[in-house]
């Protein structure tokens, strides 16, 4: 009879390869080993990666610096996927090498709108002691 695992166990192997993935995908973009114009020319940070359970398959979430021109890295990062693909495959030793999928991360985003919602009038009113 097959053994199987806790769940708690395979989250954790999920959490952990996904940040050697982020890792590994943020070593090769700082040191500029991709030859695309656009990625030189921009910092990307790679914020989170969320692996599916049987590993073939990472989320990348992904922000431009500043947030500028984010639909240009995303094409240049999508342009480049097979040679990423590999160099992740390279660093981080998988029986099998992850499909990579690159979306904008919109955390940022919406952490900004939450800010201004709790810094706006109506809801200062209502937080306020009175």
């Amino acid at each position: 009879m097959p053994q199987h695992t806790a769940p708690e166990t395979r989250s954790v192997r999920l959490l952990r390869v996904g940040e050697q993935v982020r890792h590994a995908l943020a070593q090769v973009l700082a040191r500029g080993d991709v030859h695309d114009d656009v990625l030189a020319s921009h910092s990307v940070s790679v914020t989170e990666v969320r692996m599916s359970p049987d590993l073939r398959h990472a989320t990348v979430f992904v922000k431009p610096l500043l947030g500028a021109d984010e639909a240009e890295v995303l094409a240049a990062l999508k342009r480049n996927v097979r040679f990423l693909k590999g160099e992740v495959a390279r660093r981080v030793n998988k029986k099998y090498a992850a499909e990579l999928k690159f979306l904008p991360d919109e955390s940022f985003d919406e952490a900004g709108h939450i800010d201004a919602l709790l810094r706006s009038p109506k809801v200062a009113r209502d937080l306020s002691d009175e």
